[in-house]
């Protein structure tokens, strides 16, 4: 059930997979962009495709939502725009003709519950307005399955915020490896911290050949006095863009909810919130 120590997930490696911004905007401007479709009837098309046109312009800005339970897919656009933003577009337009698409071999058919549900999420902040990311994180929560999702499989009003979307380390891990076709190597677990003597050296060691995501307790992000957090769970998962030590002070870059932080903790609360470290070739 757990992910525990290491695991690597290197199935259907298609290195192959690679394409540009330039592609994919090209692509886009050719697209009859106003036209509605009835099977996604509170999509927009005008913002499903500006929507489109910002992921491929600034794809940093994936921001999935307040309240929700998406973080884990804004992880995975962050990693499928580096690898294949022309393949991200193509897979969204199908999906808004046809109702289903594939993206990478995996197959997409949504539920009526999720495709009438796209573009009427509201009270997210700017996720609001932007139907596209609506749509791809409800088609990614209604795709991938894991033990969280267990008693909770089918969409219903406001399961964005619920166990429906909740997700693991097993099945990110799983979601980057079918949806970007790369070597996914985890360490940690649900519950149970890495068995790393030191995490910075192992983080250090890895950010600059590889991209790096984190399972952290993110109440670490909210707390005024780091170091008085006693009970914690993994609830959030980040990409760490940067990380260098003064001392004992540790300061991370890192990108989450549609942009960069920094934060700066010491080497005692950085092993305290990290539950599972990522490692995704480029």
């Amino acid at each position: 059930m757990f992910l525990i120590h290491e695991k690597s997930t290197a199935g259907n490696l298609l290195s192959e997979i690679n394409s540009t911004k330039k592609e994919a905007l090209d692509f886009i401007d050719k697209i009859d962009q106003t036209k509605e479709n009835s099977l996604w009837p509170n999509v927009k098309s005008k913002l499903f495709y500006d929507n489109l046109k910002l992921n491929l312009e600034k794809p940093l800005s994936f921001y999935p939502g307040r309240s929700t339970n998406f973080c884990s897919y804004g992880a995975l656009s962050y990693l499928v725009m580096e690898k294949d933003p022309l393949g991200y577009v193509k897979f969204m337009n199908e999906l808004y003709e046809k109702g289903e698409a594939i993206f990478n071999n995996n197959h997409f058919k949504p539920s009526d519950a999720v495709m009438n549900a796209a573009g009427t999420l509201k009270f997210k902040g700017v996720l609001d307005i932007r139907h596209a990311e609506q749509m791809w994180f409800l088609v990614l929560a209604d795709k991938f399955k894991g033990y969280l999702n267990f008693f909770d499989k089918k969409f219903n009003e406001g399961d964005e915020n619920s166990f429906w979307a909740a997700t693991n380390l097993g099945k990110f891990d799983r979601m980057v490896n079918k949806m970007c076709g790369v070597h996914v190597k985890a360490v940690g677990s649900d519950l149970i911290k890495p068995w790393v003597k030191d995490d910075y050296s192992y983080l250090s060691k890895r950010i600059d050949s590889n991209t790096v995501s984190l399972y952290i307790n993110n109440r670490i992000i909210h707390k005024k006095n780091h170091d008085k957090i006693k009970f914690s769970i993994p609830t959030h998962f980040i990409i760490l863009r940067q990380i260098r030590k003064d001392g004992d002070m540790i300061t991370l870059r890192y990108w989450d909810y549609g942009g960069e932080t920094e934060m700066q903790i010491t080497s005692r609360t950085l092993k305290k919130i990290i539950f599972g470290i990522i490692t995704i070739d480029k």
